[in-house]
C-alpha cells in the first residue's frame, strides 16, 4: 500500500494538504454520490424527491450513531500513533469496528420494523409519497451496517495518514451507483422499472462495494490493520475510551438530525413540494459542508497525532493553515449559491412552481456557508485534542434554537422562508462562537507548562 502521510515531521502545510486533498475529494465524491440519486429521482418528479427526502432523514440520523465509533476510533488511534504505541492503535481500531457492527445491526433492525411510524412522523400528504418513503427507508436503513463500517473505516484510515484509501473506495462506490441508478430506477436492459425502490437498491449495492474496497486496503496495511481482528472479545478499557470521546459527537449529530426532522415536519406543512426543495437544496448546499467536514477530518488526525507526540507549535501551525484554506472555500460557496441559484436548482427539479422556492432556499442558506465551514473545521480541531464536548454544546444549543425561531418567523411575512432564515442565522452564531472558544482554548494550550 502507498506510504502514509507523515503528520509528525516536515513542513506543516504540505503534510496537511496531502492528507486533506483525498479527504476533500472523498467528500466531493460522496456529494456526487448523493446528487446522482437526486438527479435521477428528480426526473420522476417532486413527489419521489419528497419520499426520498423524508426517508433519507433516517439515514442522516444513522450518521450520528456511526459517528461514535468513527470519532472515538479515529482520535484514539491518532493519539496512540503519535505516542508511538502501535499495539494500542490496533486495539482501538478493532473495538471501533466492533461498535460499528453492533450499532449498524441494531439501527437497521429498528428502521425495518418501525418504518410505518417513522415515516408517519413527517405527516406527508400523498399516499404514494408515504409508500415510497417506507420502501426507501426499509432498504437503505435495513442494510445500513455497510454505511456504519464505511464511516468507521474512513476515520481509522484518516487517523493513520492514509486518506487515499477512503477516496478510492468511495470512488468505486460512486461508479457503481452511477451505473445502477438509471438502470434500476427506469428499468433499462433486463431490469424492471423500480423507481424509488431502484434508487434504494443501487445505494445499498454501492455501499457494499465500498465496504469490500476498505477490507481490501485493510488487508494490505502493515501499520495497524494487520493486527485488527473483530473476532476477538472487545476490550473494555479501549471501548470505554472510544465511547468517552465519541459520545458527545454522536449525541450532537443525532440531536442535530432530530431537530432537522422537526424542522422538516414544519416544512411539510407547506406541501410536498417544500419537502422536495429542502431535500434538493440541502444536497446542493453540501458542496460546502461536506468539503469542510472532509478537511476537518484531516485537521482532526493532524492534531491528534501531534497532540499525542506533544508537538504544540505544529498544532497551531496546522490549524492556521487549515483555516486559511477553509475561509477561501467558504467564501466561494457563499458567492456560488447567492449569485447562481436558479441554474443550479434547475439541474435537479424543473417544475415551474417549485423553482422559485428552491431559489429562495439557496440564496438564504448561501449567507451562512462561510460560518458553517468555520464551525465544522474548528469542531474537527477540538476533536483532535479529544475535546468533543465544546463543539457539541455549541451545536446543540443553537441548533435547538432553530425550532422556536422558525415558529416565530413563519408567522411573519417570511412564511416558509422564515424556516430557512432560522437555519442560516443560527449557523452564523455557531461558527463565530466556536471559533472564539477554540482560540481561547488554543492560547491556553500553547502557554501550558509541559
Amino acid at each position: 500500500m502507498q506510504k502514509n502521510v507523515d503528520l509528525l515531521n516536515g513542513p506543516v502545510l504540505p503534510s496537511l494538504t496531502r492528507l486533506a486533498i483525498p479527504i476533500m475529494a472523498t467528500s466531493l465524491i460522496q456529494m456526487a454520490y448523493n446528487l446522482t440519486d437526486m438527479i435521477w429521482i428528480g426526473q420522476i418528479g417532486s413527489n419521489a424527491v419528497a419520499a426520498v427526502g423524508a426517508a433519507g432523514m433516517y439515514m442522516w440520523l444513522s450518521n450520528g450513531l456511526a459517528a461514535l465509533s468513527k470519532m472515538g476510533g479515529q482520535v484514539n488511534v491518532g493519539h496512540a500513533l503519535g505516542a508511538g504505541h502501535r499495539e494500542d492503535a490496533s486495539r482501538y481500531a478493532s473495538n471501533a469496528l466492533h461498535l460499528a457492527i453492533l450499532f449498524g445491526i441494531l439501527y437497521g433492525a429498528a428502521c425495518t420494523i418501525f418504518s410505518t411510524p417513522f415515516i408517519g412522523f413527517f405527516r406527508l400528504n400523498s399516499p404514494k409519497v408515504i409508500a415510497d418513503a417506507q420502501v426507501y427507508l426499509q432498504v437503505t436503513c435495513g442494510f445500513v451496517i455497510f454505511s456504519f463500517l464505511n464511516q468507521t473505516f474512513t476515520g481509522l484510515f484518516t487517523a493513520i495518514g492514509n486518506s487515499r484509501a477512503a477516496f478510492l473506495a468511495t470512488t468505486a462506490g460512486l461508479a457503481v451507483n452511477i451505473v445502477l441508478d438509471p438502470m434500476l430506477i427506469f428499468g433499462i436492459g433486463p431490469f424492471p422499472r423500480m423507481q424509488v425502490l431502484g434508487a434504494a437498491v443501487a445505494t445499498v449495492i454501492a455501499q457494499f462495494i465500498v465496504t469490500l474496497m476498505f477490507l481490501y486496503y485493510a488487508a494490505k496495511d502493515d501499520l495497524i490493520f494487520h493486527k485488527v481482528d473483530v473476532r476477538k472479545k472487545p476490550d473494555s478499557k479501549a471501548m470505554a475510551s472510544i465511547i468517552k470521546i465519541g459520545v458527545p459527537t454522536s449525541i450532537q449529530s443525532m440531536i442535530f438530525t432530530a431537530i432537522s426532522m422537526i424542522i422538516a415536519r414544519l416544512v411539510a406543512g407547506y406541501g410536498d413540494a417544500a419537502v422536495a426543495v429542502q431535500k434538493v437544496g440541502s444536497q446542493i448546499e453540501s458542496i460546502s459542508w461536506m468539503t469542510s467536514d472532509g478537511f476537518a477530518a484531516a485537521v482532526n488526525s493532524f492534531i491528534a497525532q501531534n497532540h499525542g507526540a506533544g508537538n504544540r507549535t505544529r498544532i497551531k501551525k496546522g490549524y492556521s493553515s487549515a483555516m486559511g484554506i477553509v475561509l477561501i472555500w467558504g467564501v466561494l460557496c457563499t458567492f456560488l449559491l447567492i449569485l447562481c441559484p436558479e441554474p443550479i436548482f434547475r439541474i435537479f427539479i424543473r417544475e415551474a412552481d417549485v423553482i422559485p422556492l428552491g431559489i429562495d432556499y439557496l440564496i438564504i442558506l448561501g449567507v451562512s456557508q462561510l460560518f458553517m465551514s468555520v464551525e465544522i473545521t474548528t469542531a474537527g480541531a477540538f476533536s483532535g485534542y479529544g475535546k468533543t464536548v465544546p463543539p457539541s454544546i455549541v451545536s446543540i444549543i443553537f441548533t435547538a434554537s432553530r425550532i422556536p425561531l422558525a415558529l416565530v418567523l413563519t408567522q411573519t411575512a417570511l412564511g416558509l422562508n422564515g424556516i430557512w432564515w432560522s437555519i442560516t442565522s443560527t449557523s452564523i452564531f455557531k461558527g463565530v462562537l466556536l471559533l472564539i472558544w477554540f482560540l481561547f482554548f488554543l492560547k491556553r494550550e500553547m502557554n501550558r507548562k509541559s
